[in-house]
């Protein structure tokens, strides 16, 4: 497709000066990275949140510790599995690995306090990369914004040399600018989108592991104070 000049878009961003180039393929890699961490963030939470939905399911039909040992040594490779093995290895040794005994007060403050560091730790885990789809859509519009600048700048400087603000002398300059300016558009809204879809499966994964970890305490109750 040809615009302005007889000179097509590709032949355009090629006869750009080295700023322009630089500015486009910062754009061209921010882009290939917020793809790539959208691709593999979706995959992993997917996964994730069907286990958790099916783990969810079958600790609501156990009652006692020792069907609970099972379940997370069976699912050790999932995280759901690995959740309940990190807090009943906790409780292991808090009773010296004898499930017979009772946990007291200050011991039960620790076990909850264990949970709890663990919720938050995989919490923070499921957030991890996103801040580079935040990033890419805050700092790609200003870096869209930066070309645009650079072009215009191009365009008064080809007028104060060439003394004529015709079309053919300011065109390409305003070109730069615009496509800069595009680029830094394509990259900023698509990265937007994503880092918004993720934050809903994100959360959706957080109330499926509070589920798992409120019916895991529950369960562990039967350890205090009897």
């Amino acid at each position: 497709m040809n615009i302005f000049a007889g000179n097509s878009l590709w032949q355009l961003v090629w006869q750009s000066d080295a700023v322009s180039k630089c500015v486009l393929l910062i754009l061209l890699g921010m882009s290939i990275a917020c793809w790539a961490v959208f691709v593999g963030k979706l995959f992993i939470l997917h996964m994730k949140n069907r286990q958790f939905m099916h783990a969810n399911k079958k600790l609501a039909t156990i009652t006692t510790m020792m069907p609970m040992r099972e379940m997370a040594l069976a699912h050790r490779n999932t995280a759901p599995g690995y959740f309940l093995s990190k807090n009943i290895s906790f409780v292991s040794e808090l009773l010296k690995g004898n499930f017979e005994h009772t946990l007291h007060d200050n011991e039960w403050e620790l076990l909850e306090r264990n949970i709890e560091n663990n919720l938050e730790s995989m919490i923070l885990h499921n957030e991890e990369h996103l801040s580079v789809l935040s990033s890419c859509a805050a700092v790609s519009p200003l870096l869209g914004l930066f070309g645009t600048v650079w072009g215009l700048i191009h365009s008064f400087m080809r007028i104060s040399e060439t003394q004529v603000a015709d079309i053919t002398t300011v065109a390409p300059g305003i070109a730069e600018a615009l496509i800069t300016t595009l680029a830094g558009l394509i990259v900023a809204i698509p990265a937007m989108i994503m880092f918004n879809y993720l934050q809903t499966k994100i959360r959706l994964l957080e109330h499926n592991l509070i589920v798992l970890s409120d019916r895991m305490a529950f369960i562990m109750q039967q350890l205090r104070g009897r």
